[in-house]
């Protein structure tokens, strides 16, 4: 129990750090869509750079240093934004506190699904980073009134050093016994079922960044109903881990269900508070569905874990780098409209695609 925790604090203080500066991106951006887009991206950019090297060194070095530095990272990231907060050197200390996240999160993924009671533990882990999500978003949004738009980084770049010193107790996890797959069978097998995670993790993060100037809603209230998508990955993530679903079904009905559910939210504002919290529940629940299914697909493999979980936290990270950048260039350039209707097509032709993979059950 005494390793879990670190794990579980950890993610909570990364993912709490990260969303921190969501609420009040106008004030880093200057209201310009296009550059809460690079800002909100840039952080899964340097997490996109990372987290296929992350994943698969931790195969080779060990799983306990990559989650070590990732958490020292985290902490230096903050700390910069704190003390530099412009445009530029918030771009670089978001992006520097990707790539911290980008080594812990595959390497902590790793060592969990290394583990005989990985899919309970997954669930927790998906659970306590969206946990992270909401609290950085909540506190943000409270925040504000107070200490201004870093009073959420001061917060989590604070909490963050816990898990830092908690992880001297994380012992390495002995994978000897199990195969290594090739980075390449393992792409090429699965390459539909990680473009699947790319378009539906992505779209969350579309939506998440371009609410905020979209609706022109204050922080607060922007917080409670973006963290509402959070407060339902939570709940489905821990129901998830206790369920075994097909990975090709769970991700056909998601795509269509979330294609939905993107369309609605674009119109949902003008029906009113409970409108857009429903759907942003919808969003939420979907995504934990979808991630939990597959983390448990790919646990079961009897396979070493980290080049897989380093490709599925690539396509994770990939798709909450360029989705967002591309719906904000579109809102930009051609109006919101446009912008959230391209995606929700997107993101319901996986639907489609996710047919042409070779994935099959393994997960029962």
């Amino acid at each position: 129990m005494k390793q879990r925790i670190p794990l579980l604090f950890g993610i909570f203080s990364v993912m709490a750090l990260s969303n921190a500066i969501v609420p009040v991106l106008p004030a880093f951006a200057e209201a310009e869509p296009a550059l809460q887009g690079a800002i909100f991206s840039a952080y899964f950019f340097g997490a996109f750079l990372t987290v296929l090297p992350a994943g698969l060194l931790s195969d080779r070095i060990g799983k306990t240093p990559l989650i070590r530095l990732g958490l020292l990272l985290t902490c230096i990231s903050g700390i910069l934004i704190i003390l530099f907060p412009a445009i530029l050197p918030v771009l670089a200390a978001r992006t520097l506190e990707g790539i911290g996240a980008g080594l812990f999160v595959p390497s902590a993924l790793a060592w969990i699904n290394s583990q005989p009671n990985h899919r309970s533990m997954s669930g927790h882990f998906i659970a306590a980073l969206n946990l992270g999500l909401l609290t950085g978003l909540l506190a943000t949004g409270w925040l504000e009134m107070s200490m201004g738009a870093t009073g959420g980084v001061v917060l989590f770049t604070i909490f963050s050093t816990i898990p830092l010193l908690m992880s001297g107790y994380i012992t390495e996890v002995r994978e000897e016994t199990r195969p290594v797959m090739h980075l390449k069978e393992t792409f090429r097998g699965h390459f539909w079922l990680y473009i699947s995670n790319v378009v539906l993790i992505g779209v969350t993060g579309v939506v998440t960044a371009l609410y905020p100037e979209f609706t022109g809603e204050s922080a607060s209230l922007l917080s409670i109903q973006i963290g509402m998508m959070n407060a339902a990955t939570i709940a489905t993530s821990l129901a998830a881990s206790r369920l075994s679903f097909e990975p090709v079904q769970t991700v056909r009905i998601s795509a269509l269900l979330m294609a939905v559910a993107v369309i609605l939210s674009f119109l949902a504002p003008s029906m009113g508070l409970y409108a857009v919290l429903l759907v942003f529940a919808v969003i939420g629940g979907v995504a934990g569905f979808v991630i939990n299914a597959q983390l448990a697909y790919l646990g079961a493999m009897g396979v070493q874990q980290g080049a897989l979980m380093g490709l599925f936290t690539t396509a994770t990270y990939a798709g909450m780098t360029l989705l967002p950048f591309i719906a904000g260039i579109i809102a930009q350039t051609s109006g919101f409209a446009p912008a959230f209707f391209v995606m929700a097509l997107i993101t319901a032709s996986m639907a489609v695609t996710i047919g042409w993979c070779r994935c099959s059950d393994a997960s029962r």
